[in-house]
């Protein structure tokens, strides 16, 4: 296994010693062996499941602190790990799976207690999961020239905005 794949015990005791490190890596989700952005994403479906009752001001304040402390807990975690963007580092996919479900809250798209809700929900975690894995365009630049905590976390919001744009068309359409 390679060095961003793996995680040896030194590594997982270095990044689980500090807050940053904990919430880097999805409070444990990214520790998984295998999958672990997809491990992140589903994770994130937890917390989403609460954060959806909040307000539309409310729930955008928190994704934007979210992506500001996911920028310094990455960072740190990719530092006690020595590798930038290691696996097990998927805060990015909290942050940027909680976009892709965004239109699941727009006004008239989906109310709570509606049935396709889980629908929606399973929609978005796929389209977040294509776009993450796949990269197109310029979520593969930003993964390739953005470094650090900020490099981290900019393609997976990028790859949330994009699976919002898509589940948002698929959810118009549906209605």
């Amino acid at each position: 296994m390679s060095a961003r794949t793996a995680l040896s015990a030194d590594q997982r005791r270095a990044v689980l010693a500090t807050p940053a490190g904990w919430l880097a890596c999805g409070f444990g989700s990214g520790l998984t062996p295998v999958a672990q952005g997809t491990f992140g994403s589903l994770a994130a479906l937890l917390p989403w499941l609460l954060l959806r009752e909040l307000a539309w001001p409310i729930y955008a304040l928190v994704l934007v602190l979210g992506f500001a402390i996911g920028v310094w807990a990455c960072g740190v975690a990719g530092r006690a790990l020595h590798v930038a963007d290691h696996r097990s580092i998927v805060w990015d996919e909290f942050i940027g799976q909680w976009i892709a479900l965004t239109p699941l809250l727009l006004p008239g798209f989906l109310p709570n207690g509606n049935p396709a809700l889980g629908l929606g929900m399973l929609a978005g975690f796929a389209l977040f999961r294509l776009f993450d894995v796949w990269k197109p365009g310029p979520i593969s630049w930003l993964d390739r020239c953005v470094k650090g905590g900020l490099g981290v976390m900019l393609d997976d919001v990028l790859a949330g905005i994009f699976a919002a744009i898509v589940l948002a068309g698929l959810v118009y359409a549906a209605t």
